[in-house]
């Protein structure tokens, strides 16, 4: 789900990897992509979610961490889309978030999401990311 896509005005693009999470929005008109930043989110300011089983013990306690995070995440978006606080969802993280998060999704949070980048840009300034999502 990478291709081309038209990110319609007020899209909320998520931009994370395990260490945090940048909320933006498409404050565009008529195809037109500027994106703004309405959120930061650092770990520490989602609630604790409750543990998904044991730790695998090759995992790294900043590994588990950072799953911790992608879940929470999850269930924020979750939470936003089950009280329609967006429309539209663009989703941009590493490879290991994104597959974190994906089995979490809840079913209306997927049908908002309109593409996934499998790519790490959380701490790029804004036009990088624009340029990623073009």
């Amino acid at each position: 789900m990478n291709n081309t896509v038209v990110i319609p005005p007020g899209t909320r693009v998520v931009v994370a990897d395990g260490g945090g999470a940048r909320i933006l929005r498409n404050a565009g008109s008529d195809g037109e992509l500027s994106l703004e930043q309405v959120e930061l989110i650092d770990p520490a300011q989602l609630p604790l979610a409750t543990p998904a089983g044991s730790q695998p013990p090759e995992q790294s306690g900043e590994e588990a961490e950072e799953a911790g995070f992608a879940k929470r995440l999850a269930q924020r978006l979750n939470d936003d889309a089950l009280k329609h606080r967006y429309e539209h969802l663009v989703l941009m993280a590493d490879a290991q978030t994104l597959g974190q998060m994906r089995p979490l999704l809840h079913k209306e949070t997927r049908a908002r999401l309109l593409a996934e980048y499998d790519k790490n840009l959380a701490n790029s300034p804004l036009e990088d990311i624009a340029r990623a999502l073009s």
